[in-house]
């Protein structure tokens, strides 16, 4: 299994570079950090796609606040958290996230791996 991770920037219509995103997995009790990343020019975490993962419970914390400050503006989401649940280890997971000051929208999808 595999996670394909985009973000975009929907008040200025263009990718989000440079957003913070920590990829976690439930271990029970709470949640174990898999991995650190940074959205590249294209608003992507290369990094992740190639990761085989196993099935499970995972979570992705954007730092949408930082991201906004960078850009002068305050956003009333500091954080876009983005829980999913992977159930079979041949798909490739495709985790999108749109964020605007006020608002946000998550896509979750998968194709065949």
């Amino acid at each position: 299994m595999r996670i394909l991770t985009q973000v975009l920037d929907g008040a200025h219509g263009k990718f989000a570079a440079g957003v913070h995103a920590r990829l976690s997995r439930s271990n029970g009790g709470g949640w174990t950090t898999v991995a650190d990343a940074e959205t590249d020019a294209e608003g992507r975490i290369k990094d992740w796609d190639d990761w085989h993962l196993d099935r499970g419970l995972y979570r992705i914390v954007f730092d949408s606040d930082s991201y906004f400050a960078w850009l002068g503006t305050t956003a009333a989401y500091p954080e876009v958290i983005v829980i999913f649940r992977t159930q079979s280890e041949s798909h490739v997971f495709h985790v999108q996230v749109t964020l605007s000051p006020y608002s946000y929208s998550t896509y979750f999808g998968h194709i065949d791996g």
